[in-house]
C-alpha cells in the first residue's frame, strides 16, 4: 500500500470512535487510488483498518458507487428506477449500448467508456437522470447520448491500455 493512501486512511480513522466506521471513506479513498477495488485495494483496506479483506469486499459490494471491477476512463450511469423508467430510461440504455457496442454493465472495446445501470440517482423530478463521471445530467434525451460519448472519447486518456 502507498503511504499516500494509508495515511487517507488513517486520517479518516481518526474521525471515528471505532476504526471500523472509517470502511467507507477508505474504500473511497482505495477506489480513487487504485481506479477500482482490485483485491491489491482491498487488501491495502483491509492493512489499514486492521480487518480481513473479506469483510471489505463485503461492504463494498453492497454499495453500487464501489467498482469490484476496472472500468473505464469515463463512468456513465443510467437510473434505471421507476420514475426515470416511466419517462424512458429503458430507451436510453439501449442507445447508449447501441453507439457504445456494449451490453450494460460493460466497458467499450476502447477502454474509454464504462456504461452501468443504478437503481436510483435520487432525481426523480428531473429524470430521466444519467450520472458521467459522478456529475448529473438531468432531463436526459436520446438525442444527447452520441454528443455525450463524442465529448467523452475526446477526454479520454490517449492510447493508454486499458483494464
Amino acid at each position: 500500500m502507498s503511504d499516500t493512501l494509508y495515511d487517507e486512511i488513517q486520517r479518516e480513522i481518526a474521525k471515528y470512535p471505532d476504526r471500523r466506521s472509517a470502511i467507507l471513506p477508505a474504500l473511497r479513498h482505495a477506489q480513487e487510488h487504485y481506479g477500482w477495488l482490485s483485491p491489491e485495494a482491498l487488501e491495502a483496506v483491509a492493512d489499514g483498518l486492521d480487518l480481513s479483506p473479506a469483510r471489505c469486499l463485503s461492504v463494498a459490494s453492497f454499495y453500487d458507487m464501489f467498482f469490484l471491477q476496472p472500468v473505464g476512463d469515463h463512468v456513465v450511469e443510467v437510473c434505471t428506477n421507476l420514475s426515470c423508467a416511466m419517462i424512458g430510461a429503458d430507451k436510453l440504455l439501449k442507445e447508449f449500448e447501441r453507439e457504445l457496442d456494449v451490453k450494460a454493465p460493460g466497458t467499450s472495446a476502447d477502454g474509454t467508456i464504462t456504461l452501468r445501470c443504478v437503481e436510483c440517482l435520487g432525481g426523480c423530478g428531473w429524470g430521466p437522470v444519467v450520472s458521467v463521471d459522478e456529475e448529473y445530467e438531468e432531463h436526459f434525451k436520446i438525442e444527447d447520448v452520441a454528443p455525450l460519448l463524442e465529448r467523452l472519447r475526446s477526454t479520454s486518456r490517449p492510447s493508454e491500455s486499458h483494464a
